[in-house]
């Protein structure tokens, strides 16, 4: 019998991950935390891999945490991922000046920081939009987990960072335009169904 082309079948493009890379998730997986995801790797290393999901607004603000905020503009929190769901994290472009012991994670972004300084910033009324993005959790590789995630086509990496509004991604309009960028290949994606047994 001879094959017949799969127009669902999915493949990875090969590109290793790597500290401030983007991972897309394949069009069909079903995990809550991962289905249309896109996330942003802060750390890649022998030891394992940590990143934040850029484009899953909850309903939580972060005002309602901090009470010296509950006057100044809603801030929203996003899901960064399934481990230490109950932590808050950020990452932000403001650099080491506004934010000592930050951790560059590329030549825009940085991860973490005093967050006395951070909460200063927004306390003087300065922007947060597209500047300061705040998670609840991240999300977490061990020693090559996510190698054989990738291999087994669950991921695609991207390096297409430079004009991504990563501080500013939400929902499955992310997720969406992070494949469009890659080229026609991975545009066929984002016409794909959540679930190929539905269509």
């Amino acid at each position: 019998m001879a094959n017949q082309h799969n127009p669902f079948k999915i493949k990875h493009n090969n590109l290793p991950p790597s500290q401030g890379s983007l991972l897309i998730s394949e069009p069909f997986l079903q995990d809550s935390y991962f289905q249309r995801a896109v996330v942003l790797l802060i750390q890649h290393n022998a030891e394992g891999s940590m990143g934040f999901v850029l484009n899953k607004k909850t309903d939580y603000v972060l005002n309602s945490f901090f009470p010296e905020l509950k006057n100044v503009q809603d801030i929203p929190l996003y899901l960064g991922g399934p481990v230490s769901s109950n932590r808050l994290f950020f990452i932000h472009s403001l650099g080491e000046s506004v934010v000592p012991q930050t951790m560059p994670i590329n030549k825009d972004l940085c991860f973490d920081g005093d967050f006395e300084f951070l909460k200063n910033y927004i306390l003087e009324g300065n922007p947060v939009e597209g500047k300061i993005k705040f998670f609840l959790g991240y999300s977490g590789w061990t020693k090559g987990q996510l190698g054989t995630e990738i291999s087994s086509n669950s991921w695609l990496v991207s390096q297409e960072t430079q004009n991504q509004p990563m501080l500013l991604a939400e929902g499955e309009a992310f997720w969406k335009s992070s494949l469009e960028v890659l080229g026609e290949k991975y545009q066929t994606w984002t016409r794909f169904p959540k679930d190929p047994h539905m269509n």
